[in-house]
C-alpha cells in the first residue's frame, strides 16, 4: 500500500462527530431490522470506522465522550502493547465435559479481560487505538476481528460497534502500513486540527479562559509537533490553579516550556506580560458590576497606537463573548442585557466587526437573540449597513 497521509474526507471534530452519529444510530437501526426477521435470522454486523490524523488532536477523546455523553458501553484496547496472539484472542485451558464417561479433554480459550463480556449488550464501541502501531503480525490477527466481530475464541455482543484510530502512514511516524485488504475491511475519515471547534470545545469543558484568550490570539501556535491541542491543554490544565500569571510568572515559563515548543512558550510569556492585562472577559462584559472597569479598558484599547493588533485584540474579546453566551445564553437576565447591548454599541467596535457579533449572538436564540432587537442595537447595525 503507498504511504499516505489521509485517508477519506477531512473533517473538523465537530463535522467528524456529528456524521459518526449518523453512521453509529444507522448501524443500530440495520442491526435491529435484521433482528426482526426472525430467530434464525443472521446478525448484520456494521462496517468498522478507522478514524486516521496527526497526534494530540482528540481522535480518542472524541470516541471516548461520545460513548459516555450517550450512555454508551466503552471498551479500550491498544493493540500496540500486543506481543502475540494470545493477548488478543485469549490463553487455552483444558476442560474435561465428563472425564468418567469421555475420559478425553478438550482446549477451550479464555478471552482477555478487556473482551466486552456476552451479557454487557449493547449499544457499546470497542475503541482499537493506534491500531496501525500495532506489529503486523497482530494486525493479521484483528481482520477476523474486523470482518466479523469475532475472534475464534470470542464473539462481540450484539449492538457493539468498533472504532481503530490511526496515525498517518506518512513517513513522520513508527507504524505499520496496511494493505487494501485490511484497508476495505473499514470506513475512513481524517480527522484534522480547526480552532472553531477546538474552541467550541474547549468551553464546554472548563479549560481556562486565559489559554483560550492566548489561542485566539496565537492561533498559528498549534504547529502539530510538540504544540498540539493536547499538550495546550495539558498545560492550560497546570495553569488553572494560578490566579495571577504575572506573578508567578517564572514557574509559568516553566510550565510552559515543559509541554510545549520553545517558540509558543515564549509566545505565552510575552502574552502574559504584555497583552493578557488588555483583554477583557466575557464576565466582565455582562456583570454590571464590572462593565463600567471593562467599558474604561475598552476605550482604551481604541486608542491603541497599533491598529492590526488593536481589532485582532478586539476580535478575540468578541468571540469569547459569543462562544461564552452560546454555552450560557439561557442564564441572561436583563441586567445583563442591558451590558451586553451596550457592548454591541460601543464605538470601540468597528463597523464589520459590530456586525459579525451581531450575526453570531442572533444565532444563538432564546434571550440572547431577543437582546439583540433591541433599537439601539438595531440603529447601530444599520448604521453599518
Amino acid at each position: 500500500m503507498p504511504a499516505s497521509d489521509a485517508y477519506g474526507a477531512k473533517l473538523d471534530a465537530l463535522s467528524l462527530e456529528r456524521i459518526l452519529s449518523h453512521i453509529f444510530r444507522t448501524n443500530l437501526a440495520n442491526e435491529e431490522k435484521a433482528s426482526g426477521s426472525g430467530p434464525d435470522a443472521p446478525l448484520k454486523r456494521p462496517t468498522p470506522i478507522c478514524i486516521w490524523g496527526s497526534h494530540g488532536i482528540g481522535k480518542t477523546s472524541l470516541i471516548k465522550e461520545f460513548a459516555n455523553r450517550n450512555g454508551w458501553k466503552f471498551r479500550y484496547c491498544a493493540p500496540a502493547q500486543f506481543e502475540e496472539m494470545g493477548d488478543l484472542h485469549g490463553l487455552p485451558v483444558t476442560h474435561d465435559p465428563d472425564p468418567q464417561v469421555h475420559g478425553d479433554e478438550t482446549t477451550i480459550y479464555l478471552p482477555p479481560d478487556w473482551v466486552p463480556k456476552q451479557e454487557d449488550a449493547g449499544p457499546g464501541i470497542l475503541l482499537l487505538d493506534d491500531i496501525n502501531r500495532a506489529d503486523d503480525r497482530i494486525l493479521r490477527g484483528l481482520m477476523q476481528l474486523l470482518q466479523e466481530f469475532e475472534m475464534f475464541s470470542w464473539t462481540l455482543p450484539p449492538k457493539w460497534q468498533i472504532v481503530c484510530t490511526g496515525n498517518p502512514d506518512s513517513g513522520d511516524y513508527s507504524v505499520t502500513s496496511m494493505d487494501d485488504a485490511m484497508l476495505t475491511r473499514m470506513l475512513h475519515f481524517t480527522m484534522v486540527y480547526d480552532l472553531k471547534a477546538w474552541l467550541a470545545w474547549a468551553n464546554t469543558h472548563g479549560v481556562d479562559q486565559r489559554g483560550i484568550a492566548f489561542l485566539m490570539t496565537y492561533p498559528e501556535t498549534v504547529s502539530g509537533q510538540r504544540t498540539t491541542p493536547r499538550s495546550l491543554e495539558q498545560f492550560f490544565s497546570q495553569i488553572s490553579g494560578i490566579p495571577d500569571l504575572r506573578k508567578e510568572l517564572e514557574l509559568v515559563s516553566a510550565l510552559a516550556h515543559s509541554a510545549l515548543d520553545v517558540t509558543t512558550a515564549t509566545a505565552f510569556v510575552a502574552f502574559v506580560n504584555d497583552e493578557l492585562s488588555q483583554l477583557v472577559n466575557p464576565e466582565d462584559i455582562l456583570d454590571p458590576a464590572r462593565w463600567p472597569d471593562a467599558e474604561r479598558r475598552l476605550r482604551e484599547l481604541a486608542q491603541g497606537s497599533e491598529q492590526a493588533k488593536r481589532v485582532d485584540r478586539l476580535s478575540t474579546i468578541c468571540t469569547r463573548l459569543a462562544l461564552h453566551l452560546r454555552r450560557n445564553g439561557q442564564q441572561l437576565d436583563d441586567r445583563a442585557a442591558d451590558c451586553l447591548c451596550s457592548f454591541v454599541v460601543h464605538p470601540s467596535l468597528p463597523g464589520d466587526l459590530r456586525f459579525s457579533l451581531h450575526r453570531d449572538l442572533v444565532q444563538i436564540g432564546g434571550r440572547v437573540a431577543i437582546a439583540m432587537r433591541r433599537e439601539d442595537v438595531a440603529k447601530a447595525i444599520t448604521a453599518v449597513l
